[in-house]
């Protein structure tokens, strides 16, 4: 069920129908060097833009380290951008506000840790969440 609604999240974003914020990010694949899609949910925290991810060490994630950054698509409107991935000492208010905001979508991704967890809770689920700072070049 979940690769048919990511399927439908990411058509949506690519005719620029963006469900709460969603985008589609693209990704160069590690090893194929093929563009890979998936729906993420850009975040702001602090004024700055962050993409984490509630599945854990997924495929995106690994390509995200190897190519060091993408493109999030909504529509005709494609941002490049470079990323840089977060220690786990610095995720607690990105994770904390994440879940406030993308908590009714990805809450069973985080194993019972909610907006509403201690500080303690939530920091020792973040090594299982990258988190990427992202920076849109111009």
């Amino acid at each position: 069920m979940t690769v048919r609604l990511n399927g439908v999240i990411g058509w949506l974003a690519r005719r620029g129908i963006s469900l709460a914020g969603s985008a589609e990010l693209t990704v160069p694949g590690r090893k194929s060097g093929k563009p890979q899609r998936v729906p993420v949910n850009p975040h702001t925290y602090g004024g700055e833009q962050f993409l984490v991810s509630a599945r854990g060490h997924s495929q995106w994630v690994r390509n995200m380290r190897a190519a060091g950054g993408g493109e999030l698509r909504v529509g005709r409107k494609v941002r490049a951008f470079t990323a840089v991935e977060l220690p786990d000492a610095e995720k607690l208010p990105v994770l904390r506000t994440y879940l406030e905001k993308w908590g009714w979508e990805v809450n069973g991704y985080f194993q019972g840790v909610t907006a509403k967890s201690s500080d303690e809770e939530i920091a020792a689920c973040a090594g299982d969440h990258p988190v990427f700072r992202i920076t849109v070049r111009d």
